[in-house]
C-alpha cells in the first residue's frame, strides 16, 4: 500500500462515522477490507486478522494469513473462494483471488503452480492495463514477476509491472536519504507521548480520546513530529524514530 497511511486512518475513521450516522451498514465491510489493508501495512497482524473475521471477509483473511506465513491456510480459503467467485461471475474478485493464490504457491515454493495462477491473473488484468492489483502485493510479487519474466510469461505487460516496482523504489529510496539527516530539534514530552501511540497503531481519533486532547490538536501534534523528524508519513515517523532510539 502507498501514500499518506496516517490520513487513510483519519479518513476511514470518517467514514466509519458517517456510516453509522446515516444508516449505510451495508458498505462496513468495504471500509473494513480498506481498514484490514491499512493494519497489514503497519504490521498490526492480530487486528488485521480480527477484522477479517468479524466482517467475514475469506480473501482478506487469506491475505493475513500469507503476512503471517501461513501459505496452506490461505489456500485453504482461497480454493473454494475461487470457485464461487467463478460460478457468480465476479471478475473483479476473482482476480484478487487468483493473484493471491499465486503468491502462497510461490511461498510454497511451488513454483509451476505459482507462475501457471500468475498467468492466469495476467491475463485477466492486462487488457485493462492493471497495476496496482500487483504492485500493492510489494516484493513478493515482484519476485514472481521475475520468475514469469525469465520464464517469458507475457513479457510486454510484466516487463511494465516490474519497472513500475522498479520506479516506486527509486522514489522511496529518495524518501530514506531526507529521513536519514540527524535530528536538528527535539520532540517534546507530549509528541513523544503521541508517537508511542502511533507506533502502537492508533489512530488521530483514538489518540484524541486516550489523551482527552482535540483531534486538531493531536493532528497539530503530528504535524510537528513529521517536521521534526523529516517525513511525510506515520510509517517513516516510526522508522525514523526508531532509528533514533525514541521508541
Amino acid at each position: 500500500m502507498q501514500g499518506n497511511v496516517g490520513d487513510a486512518i483519519d479518513i476511514l475513521d470518517e467514514l466509519n462515522q458517517f456510516v453509522h450516522q446515516h444508516n449505510f451498514e451495508s458498505r462496513l465491510s468495504e471500509i473494513a477490507v480498506v481498514e484490514i489493508l491499512v493494519s497489514l501495512y503497519q504490521g498490526n497482524l492480530v487486528a488485521a486478522q480480527h477484522t477479517a473475521q468479524v466482517y467475514d471477509l475469506p480473501a482478506s483473511l487469506a491475505q493475513v494469513h500469507l503476512a503471517q506465513e501461513n501459505p496452506s491456510a490461505a489456500l485453504d480459503i482461497l480454493e473454494p473462494l475461487q470457485e464461487k467467485m467463478n460460478a457468480r461471475g465476479l471478475v473483479d474478485e476473482l482476480l484478487k483471488v487468483l493473484i493471491l493464490k499465486a503468491l502462497a504457491y510461490y511461498t510454497l515454493d511451488e513454483l509451476d503452480n505459482a507462475l501457471d495462477t500468475l498467468s492466469d491473473a495476467l491475463m485477466m488484468a492486462e487488457s485493462g492495463g492493471l497495476l496496482r492489483v500487483f504492485v500493492d502485493h510489494g516484493s513478493p510479487m515482484a519476485d514472481l514477476l521475475s520468475d514469469a519474466r525469465t520464464h517469458e510469461i507475457m513479457p510486454n505487460y510484466v516487463t511494465k509491472l516490474l519497472e513500475t516496482y522498479k520506479s516506486e523504489q527509486h522514489i522511496n529510496g529518495g524518501n530514506e536519504q531526507i529521513t536519514s539527516q540527524p535530528l536538528i530539534e527535539p520532540l517534546s514530552d507530549r509528541e513523544l507521548e503521541i508517537l508511542q501511540l502511533v507506533a502502537q497503531g492508533l489512530s488521530n481519533r483514538d489518540i484524541s480520546e486516550r489523551l482527552f486532547l482535540a483531534l486538531s490538536t493531536v493532528k497539530g501534534h503530528n504535524r510537528n513530529i513529521y517536521g521534526k523528524l523529516q517525513v511525510q508519513r506515520r510509517t517513516e515517523a516510526i522508522a525514523r524514530a526508531r532509528e533514533l532510539g525514541l521508541l
